[in-house]
Parts: structure tokens; sequence; C-alpha cells
């Protein structure tokens, strides 16, 4: 299994947004046997609310022992974004000024402080090249970030999912769930981190509905034909709800949401078209092909910016989730990458 670490940045991390905290903190994971100058470097970017536990968590056909991304033959590397709730600094951590969690006192993340904070670690690892660096979701952010920044740092990058700007359609998303948190009236009194959990179901409920589509969840009919009031998909998202709030609190949800309405890869840079085209990794996007979060009428004119690179539409009902179930499509379009690692190409 991969193994949790946790990078703590001695002296001051200053945000993008403005704010600063001491001794900021990265949890990832890596390949058991740790970095070595000889292994190939595979680093995984995750999505909005998952770990950095890709082989535990997310993506367990694709990332482990003996899988495609074989973390015995690899140095395999995932880190959590800040913010989150998985453990790297964000509203949950403790302010030592106070002794209690930040709340809302902790500074706005944005997309480029993620890449800082990542850059950092990889710096503290001593990893001089990035050989393969795949992105899901919200990860493709950062991804697009990144190499915008450190452009020589990488050899090849798979955007799965995402895009290079947030749309005002997932920003309208964000938006609304942004409203649900807040509309808890004890999510402001920053009391406890239990506090907007029933703004936090609501929010994870709106998020749910863009993760599908209609044919991947919704035809389930009622068990029966003559219920008065349907609630078979409400008992779903329920459900599901309730699971969520166990492991994530309502201001940590709050800072991921904000991190992704600040992507833009071209903010300061002269645009994202001059950007993209500015790339000179070996690039490859994969769209799901019912995906209404990044759908490929967006996910193919980006690709068309980047020199040379390649897109893949992967057909599936599953919406956006796709990337996250339809791992024999996905390995199928990673694997000749990957066999180039192994080749020493």
């Amino acid at each position: 299994m991969m193994i949790r670490h946790k990078y703590c940045h001695e002296g001051t991390f200053t945000f993008e947004a403005g704010g600063s905290i001491d001794n900021l903190e990265v949890v990832y994971h890596t390949s058991p046997s740790g970095y070595s100058k000889d292994k190939k470097v595979i680093w995984l970017l995750h999505a909005l609310t998952a770990s950095s536990d890709a082989e535990g968590e997310w993506w367990p056909a694709l990332v482990g022992p003996g899988k495609l991304l074989d973390t015995e033959k690899f140095f395999v590397i995932c880190a959590n974004v800040l913010g989150s709730a998985c453990g790297s600094s964000g509203p949950a951590q403790t302010n030592p000024r106070t002794r209690k969690p930040y709340y809302l006192d902790f500074p706005r993340v944005t997309v480029h402080d993620t890449v800082v904070a990542f850059d950092l670690l990889r710096e503290h690892l001593g990893i001089e090249k990035i050989d393969m660096m795949i992105s899901t979701s919200m990860g493709g952010f950062m991804a697009f970030d990144w190499v915008a920044w450190k452009p020589s740092l990488f050899r090849s990058i798979y955007f799965i999912a995402t895009g290079a700007r947030v749309t005002p359609w997932l920003t309208g998303f964000n938006s609304a769930m942004k409203m649900a948190l807040q509309a808890d009236p004890t999510f402001k009194e920053c009391r406890s981190l239990k506090g907007g959990m029933y703004g936090l179901k609501a929010a994870r409920t709106i998020a749910l509905l863009t993760y599908r589509c209609e044919e991947g969840l919704f035809k389930q009919e009622e068990d029966s034909p003559d219920v008065m009031f349907a609630d078979k998909a409400g008992s779903y998202y329920r459900h599901q709800s309730s699971k969520f709030v166990s492991t994530w609190d309502a201001y940590s949800y709050l800072y991921v949401c904000d991190e992704v309405d600040s992507n833009n890869v071209g903010r300061g840079r002269g645009g994202v078209e001059k950007v993209l085209g500015q790339i000179k990794a070996d690039c490859t996007f994969v769209c799901m092909s019912s995906d209404e979060l990044f759908p490929p009428e967006d996910m193919k004119p980006w690709s068309e910016m980047v020199p040379g690179a390649k897109f893949h539409l992967v057909r599936t009902p599953y919406g956006h989730d796709g990337f996250l179930i339809e791992t024999d499509a996905i390995g199928d379009i990673l694997r000749p990458g990957v066999e180039s690692l192994l080749c020493g190409d």
C-alpha cells in the first residue's frame, strides 16, 4: 500500500489572495520504497474532495503493486490540496494563536497556492523531473498552473475530465453550494467543526447532481408503480450526503469550492490561449462523453491550443464520475505512456 506522510514547511507561507500562516503542512502518499533517482516519477493530482490515497480510496484499479501505475516499479506520489479536510493545512487546522481551528480566519486558497505547496514538497523530496503527471477533475487545475509556472519540469501530462479556466456553469454550481453552507446558522458561529452540517449535506447533494447525468443515474424508477410521492433518488442523496459529512467539515468544503473558482491558468500570464500554446510537455486530454462539468465542447478546444496534444473521448453514461468508473478505458489511454517509462524512453 502507498504510505502516508506529512511535510511541514518551516517558516511563513504567504497566500496569493493575502494572508499567511507558519508551518504549512501537506499530507501526501507515496510508493512504499520512497524516492530514488533511478525511479521514474508519476505524480497524481486528485479531485475536489478526494484524499491523497489514490490506491486505497479513489483509483484502486489503476494504482498499486502489479497495477498499471505500479507502486513498486515507479515512484508514485499524490499530495492533498490545501484547504481540504483530508490532512493538508486548511480551516480545520489548529490556529497556534487561538488553539482552536482557523475556521474562516484561514487565508483564502487559490489553485496557485496549492501548486506552490506541492512544488515545495517536490524540492523537499529532491525530485528534479516529473516523468508523468496524471490529473483528474480539480487536479487538472493544478496541472495547468504547475506546467505554466515550471514548464521544464514535466515530460508528459494527462488532463482527465478537467479545464484550464473555471466556467460560468461550474461557478454557478459553486455559488449554490456556498449559499447552502451559509444558510445554515451554525456555520457562521464557528464554534465547532460540526457547524454547518445541514448546510454541508445540502451542498454535497448539489455537487452529486453534477457528477452524474440522467442516463447514468436517474433512470431508476420507484419500486412501486403506485407510489404517491417519489423519493428513491432523494433517499440515495440523503444517504450519500450523510456519509460525506462523517469525514468532512463545512469550512473545508467552502475553501475547496473557493479554490475551484480561482481556476484561471491565464491570469497574469496573457490569457489561457497564450499559456497553453507555450506548453512543451507531451500532453493528452481525456474527456468523458457525458460529463456536464467538463463537456467535450469545452475540453476539445483546450486540447487544440496545446501544440501536439492528443484528445481522447471516453464513451460513458456516468457523467463526470466516468473518470472514477471507466478505469479500463482510461488505463488503455495511459498504457503507452507508462510502457515508454519502463523502456526508458
